[in-house]
């Protein structure tokens, strides 16, 4: 009997998931699980054991599955990609079928440790931008003059003229050091928005319409700041969020979580 963790990643969905998936199973490899990574996207499939994940597979549609895992194996299935005809068919294939819910805080324990504070303000739009919104927010942003940090999708050619419009920004292996070391961080993000949190930063969350609602009520709980797109060319309306609000501090209860999976 073999387990499985499968995470809906992608272009047009970033690596929000993979990132919680990422703590997840290093924690239960640290338990002695044996257990495998199952990536929709083969090109962070590849590169996981950068993250500390021993096994890690890519497949191309939720449907191949079945063809990786065998009937009986256990499975956490970390995605929304599922009709409820699919789901129950996975809870009887599967001998222990774990479905995570979109809004499960999940945040590694290394954000969870003071750090200096040397970025102002970043601005971290996500890891996926196919349509590239975030190219039609440069004006805004200019006014507020953020450092940016670039996501893991994005293309060649739109990572150079995003460089050009922003005198300092990040790469993407630069993620923990700006997420860290971020005063104040606006992003689309909601792990990066738990993450800043947690490592004492005040983040400021921006609505995409692309992205479910799926975080607005644990947002309103932790008191951080909900804008739209519209809001960033208002200055003041977007250091007022800050300044007029009072952060709540993150629970460290991903180990609790954990716990729970692992039982």
């Amino acid at each position: 009997m073999k387990t499985y963790y499968y995470v809906h990643t992608g272009h047009r969905v970033g690596l929000d998931r993979f990132r919680r998936a990422v703590v997840i199973v290093k924690e239960l490899q640290k338990k002695g699980v044996d257990i495998t990574l199952l990536c929709s996207d083969f090109r962070i499939a590849s590169e996981a054991k950068e993250f500390g994940i021993e096994n890690s597979v890519g497949i191309d549609v939720v449907r191949n599955i079945p063809h990786i895992a065998k009937h009986g194996d256990r499975l956490i299935f970390d995605s929304d990609e599922a009709n409820p005809i699919m789901l129950e068919d996975m809870k009887e294939y599967f001998s222990t079928f774990v479905h995570m819910k979109t809004d499960e805080i999940v945040v590694d324990e290394k954000y969870f440790k003071k750090y200096e504070k040397t970025i102002p303000l970043a601005f971290f739009f996500g890891d996926d931008d196919y349509e590239k919104d975030l190219e039609k927010l440069i004006p805004s942003l200019k006014k507020l003059d953020p450092a940016l940090l670039l996501g893991y999708y994005y293309f060649f050619d739109y990572e150079d003229m995003l460089k050009e419009n922003f005198k300092n920004h990040y790469d993407f292996e630069d993620y923990d050091k700006v997420i860290t070391s971020s005063e104040v961080l606006i992003t689309a993000s909601p792990q990066a928005a738990l993450e800043c949190l947690a490592s004492g930063g005040k983040p400021i969350f921006i609505k995409r319409d692309d992205y479910l609602d799926s975080f607005e009520n644990e947002f309103q709980r932790l008191h951080i700041p909900i804008i739209g797109f519209l809001d960033l060319g208002q200055e003041s309306k977007v250091f007022r969020a800050i300044s007029n609000n009072l952060y709540q501090q993150i629970d460290t209860n991903s180990l609790n979580f954990l716990s729970f999976i692992y039982n």
